[in-house]
């Protein structure tokens, strides 16, 4: 489309004009710096006295509610008057938010290849056939990838004069000189990148260091991957679905980790890095290239994204395609273009193969849809829908496979969100409408009090963010919510309701209330939860470069910075890799040291079908035992009662006890009086166990 004229724009103004354009605020950040207008900051008093006063008794209202102790009633004092001086700054705009970008709408032409979609539907019926029997496989993969590839080339939007990705990328490789600008946005850029990987990657063998029963699930599912059973949802342990699955199967490949606790972290780590440009592609679009900055830091450093990253289960597959439909639904409905709604659905869809939890976003979007809706002028409101039936269609296609096995076995599919959100497993504590209120009354707190006291995922018992970023998250939220009141945009509501609505997988679990907060479940949330992060720390630095000469205010503002980033980079820092790896050593039993026992006993010459574990109860899954050793299909386990059926096996022979278990000691004495006895001592308090050896041709006395 060509760029209107001066014309066109005062014929859009006439009262019977379809055309609706507007001219689009200059960002200054986007302007190479020898153009750039220096804007002064919007407050020019002498000292912004209350914006870091609120500061400080945020700080100190969100240190009251850390562990150790903690003091609710004071936090919500010192929080009352951080509030009352955060609202007079904003008020005498000493505290403001970054300006939400002007909407750029254009009517759609309309306009599709026909033939295109036409050939795309018999594909897309063909492949739902043919996904029946839960199996990818190559014939139903080609049709649907192909009826995928038509369809959205048959809707693809190419305005006249527009040049193709494909084109662009043509004339990208045909350049004889390739040019690389580096800035010192770029730069800065680069450089929390690396600090976020760094969070993300270091020490990924021991934080954490020990799998547990889901873990072997998932592996067992890679397993039957290896053998080629291509699954389009995996039925062990109430059913997975299959993205992780894949993952973890070519990382293993690729990176040579084979079947082990090690490829399941890196593949979710890696989920959890691909998060990272979407959100600062999510907050650049929300408030400017320093707010997705911000935010982008914040997230990198953050236990809750970390620590869901790291713990190698399908937890990050949430955020990670959260992250994009939403970038694209919002910039979508802001500049109307039909490609950014193809995109959000195409995310949407993907996002359906990869976290049960993800199965809620859907609504997230219908909700930004609706919100939208309510706040858009009459003529916006049509296309708006018609952009929403591209965002439906284009990620029902995405979900076929799983959508035929959805109506081959609809109770596998839905298994296990109707026994967290039903009495099918355990009764319900109180009416469901209650039980829901407490739930969403305890997840709006995740943030800045609790989230929750599962293990496996978290800290136990503290705020979900660290001090800085907690206060911060209070501060933008009712500075999102006053400003909503003030001015009526649709998307200072949407990026407020969409937290709880993102946390709904977690708040839904009516039937294991203790389930909730959890930050598997509510992951999603941390996209706009740290969005808004961003705005409020945003509208402090530029509250703090109001400051007299520009010299001063900006040594002021990257020394309150400063500090506030080597405070948040610290106390994540400890949460994650000491106190979270602390915790989950204790409370996870170490399977790579019975592991590696039984390795040193095959690597001797003996034969892996001698080695055992006796299981005891809450010890140890022995199929991990066994996918520890390198062998995924044995599982170790030998009941005590089964003891005397080894007698019969030759060759030397290896049992592994845990520590208390003094009737099986006694057993084995019994069996084996020559066997060898020793005490494994483990590096964890309480996870030492027995190891008894049984050298070749030692058999039991007669009277045994």
């Amino acid at each position: 489309m060509e760029e209107p004229s001066i014309l066109d724009y005062l014929k859009s103004k006439l009262p019977w004009s379809r055309r609706h354009i507007e001219i689009p605020a200059i960002d200054q950040d986007e302007l190479p710096p020898e153009v750039r207008e220096e804007k002064p900051a919007v407050y020019l008093g002498p000292y912004p006295w209350r914006s870091l006063l609120a500061l400080g008794l945020g700080l100190f209202a969100q240190l009251q509610l850390e562990p150790s102790p903690v003091s609710k009633s004071l936090a919500l004092v010192f929080y009352g008057l951080a509030f009352g001086m955060l609202l007079w700054a904003f008020y005498i705009h000493e505290w403001t938010l970054a300006p939400l970008r002007p909407s750029e709408f254009a009517y759609d032409p309309l306009s599709y290849r026909l033939i295109y979609l036409i050939v795309s539907l018999p594909l897309a019926l063909a492949a739902f056939l043919a996904f029946g029997g839960n199996l990818f496989t190559p014939l139903n993969l080609t049709l649907w990838l192909l009826a995928l590839a038509l369809y959205i080339h048959g809707i693809w939007l190419v305005r006249p004069g527009e040049p193709t990705v494909l084109t662009r990328f043509k004339r990208f490789l045909s350049q004889d000189h390739w040019q690389v600008n580096i800035t010192r946005w770029s730069i800065l850029l680069l450089a929390v990148l690396a600090i976020a990987l760094f969070y993300r990657f270091y020490n990924l063998s021991g934080t954490p260091a020990e799998p547990f029963s889901d873990h072997a699930e998932k592996l067992l599912d890679v397993y039957d991957v290896s053998v080629g059973q291509t699954h389009i949802f995996f039925p062990r342990n109430t059913g997975r679905e299959a993205i992780q699955m894949y993952l973890t199967f070519f990382v293993s490949w690729l990176f040579g980790t084979g079947l082990s606790f090690m490829s399941l972290k890196i593949g979710t780590v890696l989920a959890g890095v691909f998060t990272l440009p979407y959100v600062y592609l999510f907050g650049k679009e929300v408030g400017g290239r320093r707010v997705a900055l911000f935010a982008l830091f914040l997230t990198g450093i953050a236990y809750w994204p970390n620590v869901i990253s790291r713990v190698g289960l399908r937890f990050p597959l949430y955020p990670v395609f959260a992250a994009p439909t939403l970038y694209y639904l919002v910039r979508g409905l802001r500049t109307q273009n039909r490609n950014d709604f193809i995109l959000s659905g195409l995310f949407l869809g993907i996002g359906l193969h990869g976290y049960t939890a993800f199965r809620f976003m859907p609504l997230v979007v219908t909700a930004a849809i609706g919100i939208y809706l309510l706040h858009a002028r009459k003529e916006m409101r049509t296309q708006t829908v018609l952009m929403f039936i591209i965002v439906a269609l284009t990620s029902l296609l995405v979900f076929l496979p799983l959508l035929r096995y959805a109506t081959e076995n609809p109770g596998a599919f839905m298994f296990r969100i109707m026994t967290r959100m039903t009495g099918t497993e355990t009764q319900l504590s109180g009416p469901p409408w209650q039980v829901f209120l407490h739930n969403l009354w305890n997840a709006m707190f995740t943030m800045n009090v609790n989230n929750g006291d599962i293990w496996v995922h978290s800290v136990p018992n503290r705020p979900a963010l660290d001090i800085v970023s907690a206060t911060l998250f209070a501060f933008g939220f009712v500075l999102v919510l006053v400003r909503y009141a003030r001015e009526r945009h649709w998307l200072d509501l949407f990026l407020m309701v969409s937290i709880p609505l993102l946390m709904m997988p977690s708040i839904l679990s009516l039937a294991f209330p203790n389930e909730n907060p959890s930050l598997n479940r509510t992951g999603g949330a941390y996209i706009p939860v740290f969005i808004i992060v961003g705005l409020a720390l945003d509208g402090l630095y530029k509250s703090l470069r109001g400051v007299g000469k520009a010299r001063s205010s900006r040594v002021l503002a990257s020394f309150v910075l400063g500090i506030l980033f080597l405070w948040a980079g610290a106390q994540n820092y400890s949460l994650i890799f000491n106190q979270y790896s602390q915790e989950f050593r204790l409370a996870s039993w170490n399977t790579s040291d019975m592991g590696r026992v039984i390795k040193a006993f095959v690597a001797e010459g003996n034969p892996m079908e001698n080695a055992w574990v006796v299981p005891y109860p809450y010890w140890v899954d022995t199929r991990l035992v066994g996918i520890q050793a390198g062998y995924p299909k044995r599982d170790t386990a030998l009941e005590r009662d089964a003891l005397p059926s080894t007698l019969d096996i030759s060759g030397s022979k290896l049992f592994l006890v845990k520590e208390e278990d003094t009737e099986t000691l006694d057993a084995l004495r019994q069996l084996y009086p020559l066997g060898a006895l020793n005490l494994f001592q483990a590096s964890v308090p309480g996870h030492n166990f027995w190891i008894f050896f049984v050298a070749n041709n030692q058999f039991a006395t007669p009277s045994s």
